[in-house]
């Protein structure tokens, strides 16, 4: 598109690297840099110095400490220099041009004499053989390769340097970048000439809180913005301690290798007080079950073997431990599946995600296998272990991709039935008004865990009832019910009564009569009604 940049997107940095089409790198600096610097009145040799001081000279001849003078008494000749200055314009660094493919490897353990071993090393720096101090090879760098950014460059007006600032710091010595405020506000300057949202991420420093986040989202509705992409630097990485420590500071890593006990120690202090360090928090003690737990038991008969599965979980319903039991099989195998469960389950209190077990272990093929009887959900098996897991996967992680049959019911975030929205879907309500919310309870928790007796936290709601169970003193269960004058709670029976307003409600009756017969039993059907005692309707068919 021939642009430093698209729409209203800042430039990420002002110096680039361009891979070139037949290998290489071309290293270029924003072209609106040299215009900008032209219109705020700088001189052609001013200008040329400041670019100069971004991009690089591209040659060691007038570089400090390390150039022809002082390379040429260490023994390099004029045709290493040559090949020294050809490679120079494609470098991201000096140190990567002083090696023994470009000087030669006769060159290098010949006048050089560098020991083979040494000059084979990935971490060799020739630089530093030959006597040069990281400060020496920075200076050297900067005049050879550039420094990314304009900030300290000769010439340049402290009030202009604003105008060159991008989305984030440019170079190692750039400190500069544009803020949040400056992005929103570019948004909201070509919000209303665009009938959609704008794509386009928002730069925030590293050391950006929640509060900046927010004030940054407060502001973009204030202003009237559509979208707000927010990115915070560093957000999706998570690093080691002593990398994050002393990440692109050459200096502090030299020190901590060969400084003394004191100096590493200023170090580390200094470090660790200027920089917030993200930790990964590795989960190494193992969280036990309850004493007294929950679980289910399964039995089914995979390729005419009988397994029963148990599962223990914890107080929030997540998994825990396995007991894996065969009938009638050989003692060496039933210890095998015995310890087998054991070890998943310490891998389980350990942390392991089930999700890692699952994937191991669907799928493997051994007998016994095949026909699976006996659980609803799963009618085949490659193994024993393959039918133990896709058990678990379908109860606990809802993976019904490795059902047989679907599991019925619907999840907390089900979403609506579509077309069928706003049909009836219920048969009609007997008398009894169906089971007693303890018949229920009955069905989805053990008695046994229970101990025979209602959860203090229980609260049942039946038919606009609010039914609230509360232990007396003596162990008892006493029942306080508020509902209209009809409702009627029966606890001794099961058995509940309701008055026929909440019943008729319930069947779908609307509350209008009907125009031929008179009765009030009219439901909705489609956009129209129909009377379910004479079957007329308002309308439809």
């Amino acid at each position: 598109m021939d642009c430093d940049t698209t729409g209203i997107e800042p430039d990420f940095a002002l110096v680039k690297f361009k891979k070139l089409a037949g290998g290489g790198y071309f290293k270029i600096i924003n072209r609106s840099v040299p215009a900008a610097l032209e219109k705020l009145g700088y001189g052609s040799a001013q200008i040329e110095e400041i670019i100069s001081y971004a991009v690089g000279h591209g040659t060691m001849g007038n570089a400090p400490v390390i150039n022809h003078t002082s390379l040429v008494g260490h023994g390099f000749g004029q045709a290493q220099l040559d090949k020294i200055e050809a490679a120079l314009p494609t470098a991201f660094d000096i140190r990567f041009v002083f090696n023994q493919w470009t000087l030669g490897e006769e060159f290098c353990t010949g006048t050089l004499g560098i020991p083979a071993e040494k000059l084979n090393d990935p971490s060799f720096d020739l630089l530093r053989h030959l006597g040069f101090t990281r400060a020496d090879i920075d200076a050297a760098n900067d005049h050879v390769c550039g420094t990314m950014t304009l900030e300290g460059a000769p010439f340049l007006k402290e009030e202009h340097l604003n105008v060159f600032d991008c989305a984030n710091a440019c170079g190692k010595k750039g400190k500069r970048f544009l803020s949040v405020d400056s992005h929103i506000t570019m948004m909201a300057a070509a919000q209303s000439f665009i009938s959609g949202a704008i794509s386009k991420t928002i730069n925030m420093p590293n050391d950006a809180t929640i509060e900046d986040c927010q004030k940054a989202y407060e502001l973009s509705w204030s202003l009237g913005i559509k979208a707000n992409a927010l990115y915070r630097d560093g957000s999706k990485l998570s690093q080691p301690l002593a990398a994050a420590l002393i990440e692109d500071d050459e200096e502090a890593e030299e020190i901590l290798e060969s400084g003394s006990a004191q100096e590493k120690a200023a170090v580390l202090a200094e470090k660790i007080v200027e920089k917030v360090v993200i930790k990964e928090i590795i989960k190494n003690e193992r969280e036990k079950l309850p004493e007294r737990r929950r679980g289910y038991t399964q039995k089914a008969i995979v390729g005419g073997h009988k397994v029963y599965l148990r599962t223990g979980e914890y107080e929030d319903g997540k998994l825990g431990e396995i007991f894996i039991d065969m009938h009638k099989e050989g003692a060496g195998f039933r210890a095998m599946m015995n310890n087998f469960a054991i070890a998943v389950s310490v891998g389980l209190q350990y942390g392991v995600p089930l999700e890692e077990f699952v994937e191991a272990f669907t799928f493997t093929r051994f007998e016994p296998a095949g026909m699976v009887q006996g659980n609803e959900r799963i009618k085949n098996a490659t193994s024993i272990l393959d039918y133990i897991f896709r058990e678990l996967a379908v109860s606990y992680l809802d993976r019904t991709d490795l059902a047989h049959v679907k599991p019925e019911g619907q999840h907390f975030d089900d979403l609506g039935r579509g077309e069928e929205e706003g049909k009836r879907n219920f048969a009609e309500v007997p008398e009894s008004a169906g089971a007693s919310p303890f018949d229920v309870l009955k069905q989805v928790a053990s008695s046994g865990y229970l101990r025979g007796r209602v959860p203090q936290e229980l609260v049942v709601l039946q038919g606009g009832a609010d039914t609230a169970l509360n232990p007396t003193a003596d162990g008892s269960i006493a029942v306080q019910t508020v509902v209209e004058t009809k409702s009627e709670t029966a606890l001794a029976t099961g058995t509940v009564t309701m008055d026929e307003r909440t019943k008729a409600k319930m069947q779908g009756y609307e509350g209008d009569p009907c125009g031929d017969c008179g009765n009030y039993t009219l439901v909705r059907n489609g956009t129209c009604m129909k009377c379910n005692t004479c079957g007329a309707t308002s309308g439809c068919s």
